[in-house]
């Protein structure tokens, strides 16, 4: 395996795997990798010639300077965990590398078709616009066949397809399950900073959203998202920032269960935590 920090050596090594018409695949990454990245790697290994992984905690994505400060990184730790896997080549550029004085400092535009005015997008101003600049550069630099991210950002994977249809990527989106603890803990970068107290606590989460699929024959939506949102709160530890029920595709508000899904985000303690579930 490979570790690459500069874009121009990046192109050189995808040149050469195009030139030998290897297919690639791509996992982009902020690093922190725990087993929800592994089940993307390892999809990307047995789906492709080359799996190319980008490990680059991105600072256009964060509204929150102390959350990136905070952002775990161990790239000694995720380079093992990538070498074991068979991936070939990692990206871990620097953010002087990956981005213009110029483009650090200016709001990246892309029109999101509504997809950013929802739940992450209005809680997170210019999250996305950051996540949408940060994934086309790599699809520029990589030119993979295809690129896998995890549902449990479902939002910014309806953000990431838009993105592939506005922009005429010739790339192919694999979308894959969330991955969990044993507990029902959803696996996220972001367990790292719970205590061992906390993360008994954070369970509770999943539970309540699974326990909510229950209530669809009997419950409105509205009436379902009172009732998560109640239910969390009531947990010593636990904070909703907001519980929403929408369409799977439009990110809208889902006027009834058939093609819904619940996203909710959850602060354990000072920790900002992300989950859904399918109805």
């Amino acid at each position: 395996m490979q570790i690459i920090t500069t874009r121009q050596a990046l192109s050189d090594q995808v040149a050469a795997c195009k030139q030998k018409q290897k297919t690639i695949g791509l996992v982009p990454t902020m690093g922190a990798l725990h087993e929800g990245h592994a089940s993307l790697v390892r999809k990307s290994v047995s789906g492709n010639n080359v799996t190319f992984v980008s490990v680059f905690v991105n600072p256009t994505q964060f509204n929150n300077k102390e959350d990136l400060e905070k952002y775990p990184r161990n790239l000694e730790r995720d380079a093992d965990l990538l070498a074991s896997l068979g991936v070939d080549y990692v990206f871990a550029p620097t953010p002087e590398e990956m981005y213009t004085p110029e483009e650090m400092n200016t709001v990246f535009n892309f029109d999101f078709g509504g997809l950013d005015s929802v739940m992450e997008g209005k809680m997170r101003p210019g999250h996305f616009n950051g996540v949408v600049q940060v994934v086309s550069k790599l699809f520029r630099l990589v030119q993979p066949d295809r690129a896998y991210f995890g549902e449990k950002d479902y939002q910014q994977l309806a953000v990431i397809r838009r993105m592939v249809d506005i922009m005429h990527f010739n790339v192919q989106i694999v979308g894959c399950p969330i991955v969990r603890e044993a507990s029902g803990l959803a696996l996220s970068s972001r367990n790292e900073r719970l205590s061992a107290e906390e993360k008994q606590t954070a369970v509770n989460i999943s539970h309540i959203l699974f326990e909510s699929r229950q209530l669809t024959q009997s419950q409105t939506v509205a009436q379902v998202e009172s009732w998560v949102i109640e239910q969390i709160n009531r947990v010593p530890g636990l904070t909703v920032e907001y519980y929403q029920i929408v369409d799977q595709t439009t990110l809208q508000p889902a006027p009834d269960f058939s093609h819904a899904i619940g996203c909710v985000t959850v602060y354990c303690g000072p920790v900002r935590l992300i989950d859904n579930v399918k109805y």
